[in-house]
Formats: structure tokens, sequence, C-alpha cells
């Protein structure tokens, strides 16, 4: 029981920056519901951007093929790949933010 009365002295009474402990883990959750929602919002968009792309392309108003997919691909992975790599560094990976995405991501 020592090293969980310690935790919860850490979390009551320490201070991090000047902030209690739990404030920063109430901010991280709510940054966390907040990421979850927006992953949510953009899939939807995705989803409804694909279908559109496709009906499209079916109807042949836009030329679909896999050369031509192959080459957006190789232009702008890269791109994607830093941005997204940019994004999950500056994020704060904690149980409390992962939880929330979650919470965000299935509620949004």
């Amino acid at each position: 029981m020592g090293a969980i009365d310690q935790v919860f002295h850490f979390i009551t009474s320490g201070s991090i920056g000047g902030l209690p402990p739990i404030v920063l883990m109430i901010i991280i959750f709510v940054i966390g519901l907040v990421v979850g929602y927006l992953i949510h919002l953009f899939l939807k968009i995705a989803i409804i951007a694909a279908i559109i792309l496709f009906i499209v392309a079916y109807f042949g108003f836009w030329g679909l093929s896999l050369s031509s997919l192959k080459n957006y691909a190789t232009q702008y992975g890269s791109i994607v790949y830093l941005y997204g790599a940019l994004i999950i560094g500056i994020l704060p990976l904690s149980i409390g933010f992962i939880i929330g995405v979650i919470i965000g991501f299935v509620f949004g």
C-alpha cells in the first residue's frame, strides 16, 4: 500500500509547474476528448469524400487509375508522414489522453 499512497499523495498535494497534477491530468484528458472527436469527424468526412470520388470516377467525370494514385502517394506520402510524426510528437501521450481519445471517438 505504500506505493499507492505515494501516488495519491503526489496527485493531491504535489505541484508541476505551479499547477496541481490533477489539473494537468484533467487538461490532458480534455485534449484527448477533443482529438478523438476530431478524428471521428475527419473520418466521417474522408469516407463521404471517398464515396463521392468513387461515384464520380464510376461515371467517368474523373479518371481513377492505380498509376495516378501511386504518383499521388509518392508525391504527398512523405509530407503526410512528416506532419503525422509532428502531431504525434506534440500530443501528450498518457493513459488519460488515450482514454480521452477513445471516449471522444466513440461518443463524437
